[in-house]
């Protein structure tokens, strides 16, 4: 007997064409369970270019910029008029990606109402925090964090070390809902030699590769020290940085590195002619929940290089499909990029090796193991009492008046 589908409402300050790893792991699991047959409802801020919208499953609320991170937006709390929305076309169940004022007005709207709520960590926020220069707040939004995922029934995390960090600060039922990579898009049959030439590269030269936001929590000055450190140890061979994306720290590192390629934000099968173009991939962050770029590359037949968290924990086997550093230890990533260098086989192995074990994880089974979490919130909820709004609520400033309009 085929189950019924379902009315799902995801919730999120991010969603394509913005470029970054939330916006594309949402765009990809509201796709997929459209697929499925599912009835998807999107709820996020307006974005540059938004019309008046005529999809009935689209609402759009107010945003304003996020301090330091142009080109992304808090959404307005809209509480009210989730509650008249849903009170008309009640969802089955909740999907809230983002824990900002949007998010939290989704989320007390559907304890009223009784809607069954599943959560998902996309953002490391309490530590960018101290990035930013707002390390006292720390404690603070790590405490707002685990009271706001406790009130949800489920709260989905991308990768084992995730976990295991949200299970060491207090969060409770945590399940894990990996990310997919399109295999056919990041494909080593993208390789341009037009492109390698516009950036000054021969075949034999190295394509030194960095994807991403650029922004002051992805630990980017380590591409500069990395690069000096092997250019010096390898003098004989000719290397070059190349830069994809965009961010408020550009400017710097543009600064930094006067004689590397920034190429600014690409989509779609220019960004994986970008990749496949490159031999190997930096990636120094030590904040990502998971890293959707570290697939990417692999898919692309790169020979990758991070510390060993999050996607790269998962998926790179040191030395096999690509080079591990413990965690904050910049001499042990700039001599896991060396031993790539040394030996020519070695790299070619690595990069084929990334190829075939990215090939493997597509996106079909994490969009049904994501419909599996939902469906079974649903079934939670219906047999368990309605939970009241807790007077502990970190947000009163955020409350709701009594209302008798039921639009």
């Amino acid at each position: 007997m085929t189950a019924p589908s379902l009315h799902i409402t995801l919730i999120t300050e991010t969603f394509p064409p913005e470029i970054n790893g939330v916006a594309n792991t949402l765009g990809r699991l509201s796709e997929g369970l459209r697929q499925r047959g599912h009835r998807v409802e999107l709820v996020r801020p307006r974005q540059n270019g938004d019309e008046m919208p005529g999809d009935e499953n689209l609402l759009l609320c107010r945003g304003w910029a996020l301090p330091g991170y142009p080109g992304l937006q808090w959404g307005h709390s809209s509480m009210h008029k989730l509650l008249r929305r849903w009170r008309r076309h009640r969802p089955d169940v909740l999907y809230i990606a983002t824990e900002g004022p949007l998010g939290l007005s989704a989320l007390r709207a559907a304890r009223c109402l009784g809607i069954a709520v599943v959560s998902g960590f996309h953002t490391n926020f309490h530590q960018y925090s101290s990035t930013y220069g707002l390390g006292l707040l720390t404690r603070l939004l790590t405490h707002y964090l685990r009271w706001f995922h406790r009130r949800t029934q489920l709260t989905l995390v991308p990768s084992v070390s995730q976990r295991m960090e949200l299970e060491r600060r207090g969060f409770e039922r945590l399940a894990l809902l990996s990310r997919g990579v399109d295999s056919q898009l990041f494909n080593p049959a993208r390789r341009s030699m037009a492109l390698r030439e516009s950036w000054g590269l021969g075949s034999d030269d190295i394509a030194l590769l960095h994807v991403g936001r650029l922004a002051p929590e992805k630990n980017l000055g380590l591409l500069k020290r990395s690069l000096d450190a092997l250019r010096s140890a390898y003098p004989q061979r000719r290397m070059k940085l190349i830069v994809v994306g965009d961010g408020p720290q550009r400017a710097a590192l543009e600064q930094q590195l006067p004689d590397a390629i920034f190429c600014g934000a690409q989509r779609g099968e220019t960004l994986a002619a970008h990749y496949a173009s490159g031999d190997m991939f930096l990636f120094p962050s030590l904040t990502e929940t998971f890293g959707n770029v570290v697939l990417e590359g692999l898919a692309s037949g790169l020979a990758v290089v991070a510390y060993d968290e999050a996607a790269a924990a998962q998926h790179i086997r040191h030395g096999h499909n690509g080079a591990l550093a413990m965690p904050g230890d910049e001499a042990a990533f700039i001599d896991a990029a060396g031993w790539l260098l040394e030996d020519s086989e070695a790299l070619r192995r690595v990069r084929l090796n990334a190829r075939q074990h990215a090939s493997r994880q597509g996106w079909a089974l994490i969009i049904e193991q994501f419909e599996e979490q939902l469906r079974n919130a649903c079934e939670r909820a219906s047999v368990a009492p309605v939970a009241r709004v807790s007077q502990s609520d970190p947000q009163r400033l955020i409350k709701p008046k009594t209302s008798t309009h039921h639009g």
